[in-house]
């Protein structure tokens, strides 16, 4: 196929405006899948995590044929945590489709992945999505779009941007805002796409330049390197040089080369500059490695990613439990697993703490390394992590802490709430605006401060507040305690059985995260006490058993239902003396201190000055 005939798109957007449902309408429009196949919904979404939580975790290619034309097309994930997946596509297409919802409109993850497109000069085209919601205000979301692209620094080009108007979920397009003029299908948008979007440069006859952005695996041919022929031509079986990102050069053969249509990978004998493809023969191959011919090796820049915000330590089970539940239990294993999640996600950090059996794992937040735990945890994996915290940067000998962009959507009735605990976690209220029932407020806040967030934030908004931040920038460290816990836990002070009798006599000192029957260990954290101190308690305590009749009649127990916490609500609620127990079929919180006697010790040290808890 000609290089003209090749439009390379990536498909952005803030979380929830519709990106992977547009793509699922683009693909059945263009006729890729048969009339009788049937591909369900969210064809991209193939993890099993990305299904379970309606979200796209990594970004995807596939690729259509449209009249004359074969369209490349990248769906990126929405999510500010997993952004490093959309900056380093960005290098692979020509142009991108921003996508925005005709409510909420531009938000600050719009921002973010616009900012990233125009930092790589390409061409934007708009859809407003959802244009059939009752509460859709279409003309302010493009007035919100345009102060946007000025505000970002677009050139003049890119402020001619041109706008379809969709609702992808009823499959119905239009270029006119009018919604009485929409029509079944995706024809304007992909025509819209075909038109506007600039074809890719054509150099097929120079020395080859191809970067991998993106990394599949398969059994059989191992690494896959996915990503855009910068100059020239590749063949099956040439042999290539890979110039590694260590500045060293390794050759191998291209064993197999693949093109992409649809939702599958088609094996081709070569491919041009311009076209996205796939390449399997070097083992290890890396995002960001360049292939070029051997005698030639001209490497390509780098893949810049911007830095992790967020860490937490990873370590080997040490619990009683340990080896009970998971099959891959030892630091080899973890270790090994967690340098292979660095090769093909390049904005996660991995440091081994020196004599210890301990990883400083380093991401965008806490649902990026939330996603990297619940997945070692299916695959068998049994570990322990610590409460995430912020990366600080020295600058000029002073301390800097990140600070996030918020906006908050929100029932007005529980703004004064909302607005109270931000203001505890020392975030700044920028603006605020009213509806008649909601109400939008936007902060500036530390990173910090938005840890531990979520739980409280749902129970004060009943479930129906929406909370979404990006990365701002760099402040000088406020050395104010913000976004630890407030209250104490209830810890077990032996091991065995829970029993309903002796959870029915702790009931009044705090919340249960435990019921009975459950296998305990001392040093396991079994609720939430009401009170702001720790405190030891047995729940493994049996009602003693006597033949003596009581005078009163015995009744039955009535336990409340315990709090069950998911991995990311563990995340939130520990401190920085408490660890997550991850096992394939459990998630327990624990002290970092077993023992009830040195833990004791150690606390009556902490509150005499005498030590310093995060020395744990």
């Amino acid at each position: 196929m000609d290089v003209k005939d090749i439009r390379n798109v990536a498909i952005i957007a803030h979380v929830d405006h519709g990106k992977t449902t547009l793509v699922d309408k683009l693909l059945k429009d263009s006729h890729t899948f048969r009339d009788n196949q049937d591909m369900g919904e969210l064809i991209m979404d193939n993890n099993d995590l990305e299904r379970e939580r309606g979200i796209t975790i990594l970004a995807k290619n596939t690729a259509i044929k449209w009249k004359d034309y074969k369209i490349n097309i990248l769906d990126t994930p929405g999510h500010a945590d997993f952004s490093g997946e959309v900056e380093r596509i960005m290098k692979m297409v020509d142009g991108v489709v921003l996508v925005v919802d005709a409510y909420e409109g531009t938000m600050p993850q719009t921002r973010f992945v616009l900012k990233k497109a125009f930092e790589a000069h390409l061409k934007p085209i708009v859809v407003i999505n959802k244009v059939d919601k009752p509460s859709a205000r279409i003309a302010e979301v493009i007035d919100e779009v345009l102060e946007l692209f000025i505000d970002l620094g677009c050139d003049d080009d890119q402020l001619e941007f041109p706008i379809c108007y969709t609702s992808a979920m009823n499959n119905t397009s239009s270029l006119d805002p009018d919604v009485s003029t929409q029509k079944e299908g995706m024809d304007p948008l992909l025509d819209l796409i075909v038109k506007e979007i600039p074809a890719p440069n054509q150099d097929k006859d120079a020395p080859l330049q191809f970067q991998p952005c993106l990394l599949d695996y398969t059994d059989f041919q191992g690494r896959i390197g996915i990503g855009k022929i910068a100059r020239g031509t590749i063949h099956v079986n040439d042999t290539v040089s890979c110039c590694r990102l260590d500045g060293s050069i390794k050759q191998f053969r291209i064993q197999k080369l693949y093109g992409f249509f649809g939702l599958d990978r088609v094996e081709i004998n070569e491919a041009y500059s311009g076209d996205i493809v796939g390449i399997s023969g070097l083992a290890d191959i890396s995002v960001g490695e360049t292939v070029c011919p051997v005698g030639k090796e001209e490497p390509l820049e780098k893949i810049s990613i911007s830095e992790p915000t967020v860490q937490m330590t990873f370590g080997t089970n040490t619990s009683p439990f340990c080896g009970k539940d998971g099959k891959l239990v030892t630091a080899s294993k973890i270790e090994d697993r967690l340098f292979r999640e660095t090769q093909k996600d390049v904005s996660l950090r991995v440091e081994r703490v020196d004599m210890k059996e301990e990883w400083i794992v380093s991401g965008r937040g806490e649902l990026h390394l939330g996603i990297l735990i619940e997945n070692m945890r299916r695959e068998g994996f049994e570990f322990q992590v610590s409460r995430p915290h912020v990366i600080l940067h020295e600058e000029n000998g002073v301390m800097m802490e990140p600070y996030e962009y918020c906006v908050i959507d929100l029932p007005s009735e529980t703004a004064g709430a909302i607005i109270e605990m931000m203001g505890n976690r020392h975030g700044n209220l920028e603006t605020m605006t009213n509806t008649e029932t909601q109400t939008r407020l936007i902060y500036t806040i530390p990173s910090r401060g938005l840890i531990g967030f979520n739980t409280n934030f749902m129970t004060l908004t009943k479930g129906y507040g929406i909370i979404n931040h990006s990365f701002l920038d760099y402040r000088p460290l406020d050395n104010v305690n913000v976004g630890t816990r407030k209250t104490g836990v209830l810890v077990s002070m032996a091991d065995g059985q829970s029993t309903a009798y002796s959870l029915g006599a702790l009931e009044d000192r705090g919340v249960m995260f435990v019921g009975p029957g459950e296998q305990i260990y001392e040093g396991m954290i079994v609720g939430e006490s009401n009170k702001d101190t720790d405190l030891a308690v047995n729940v493994v305590k049996a009602k003693q058993q006597t033949n003596t009749r009581s005078s009163n009649k015995d009744t039955t127990v009535v336990l409340k239902k315990p709090r069950i916490l998911t991995l990311e609500a563990c995340l939130e609620f520990i401190n920085d003396d408490e660890l997550v127990e991850v096992t394939p079929s459990h998630i327990r919180l624990r002290k970092k201190i077993l023992d009830t006697v040195e833990r004791k010790k150690f606390d009556s040290k902490v509150r005499m000055g005498e030590t310093d808890k995060t020395l744990l």
